[in-house]
């Protein structure tokens, strides 16, 4: 089987799906050493460890270069964050996507929301399907997570937005991914609302896995969440290098 193959079933396993998020060939090696079935990228991490803020603000050679490093040292599957493709031309997103195929990557995050301003979602739907057809076209198969951001650009009519959004993209994606929706009620209303598996993005008042996969829940994402931990980490050993005069916090 191929990456590609193995990744889309184990989005129809009993357990959810546990992403560990990486941003460099070490952070997905602890994911391949700590058990995880598939490893995904971080856009905010990979921008952050470049200098600059997650929202396209590197290039797509900048991401490629990274993601290249990581397929080359890994054997799971590798899905990868593309926000909304590093470009506004869906010829050249189209192309990207071959780029990351060529290289080995069986997944992708592709977002509904631009600048954080939402897209029509007729316009997403139509880039969905161009994508679609334009990797059939050359033969290559990637697995498409769409992501909808109603929940996370705090619309006032989130759920609603969702569920309509998830209908149009359904039938061109091969999940979905509605990040910041936290709420038992919504997460089941919106498993509920489709025949695709669901991905959930890890936050502080998110519920236990145990409950997402009872709510229906098939992916649950870390983002850069498992990056900031580490760094907050590093700097609390940094302070207490200082603070106590010891390197011994580093051995601890």
């Amino acid at each position: 089987m191929t990456n590609y193959e193995v990744f889309k079933g184990l989005h129809y396993e009993e357990e959810p799906l546990l992403l560990g998020n990486a941003w460099d060939v070490q952070s997905a090696a602890l994911s391949v050493q700590t058990g995880y079935k598939a490893v995904a990228t971080s856009s905010s991490a990979i921008a952050n460890i470049l200098g600059s803020e997650d929202g396209e603000n590197i290039s797509f050679s900048e991401l490629l270069f990274i993601v290249e490093r990581i397929a080359k040292n890994i054997q799971l599957p590798l899905t990868v964050d593309i926000e909304s493709g590093y470009s506004e031309n869906v010829s050249q997103v189209i192309a990207n996507i071959e780029a990351l195929c060529d290289i080995g990557v069986a997944g992708i995050n592709l977002e509904d929301a631009v600048k954080k301003q939402l897209i029509p979602a007729t316009a997403f739907m139509a880039k969905l399907a161009a994508i679609k057809e334009g990797l059939a076209k050359k033969g290559k198969q990637i697995f498409i997570n769409a992501r909808t951001d109603a929940f996370l650009l705090k619309q006032p009519n989130a759920l609603d937005e969702t569920l309509a959004r998830i209908k149009l993209y359904e039938s061109f994606a091969d999940s979905i991914f509605v990040p910041f929706a936290t709420e038992d009620s919504d997460i089941k209303t919106i498993t509920a609302a489709t025949k695709l598996p669901v991905n959930i993005l890890a936050v502080a008042s998110l519920t236990s896995i145990d409950k997402l996969k009872e709510l229906g829940v098939k992916r649950i994402s870390m983002g850069g969440g498992l990056f900031r931990s580490a760094y907050k980490h590093a700097g609390s050993l940094l302070e207490q290098i200082k603070s106590q005069r010891t390197l011994q916090p580093l051995f601890a």
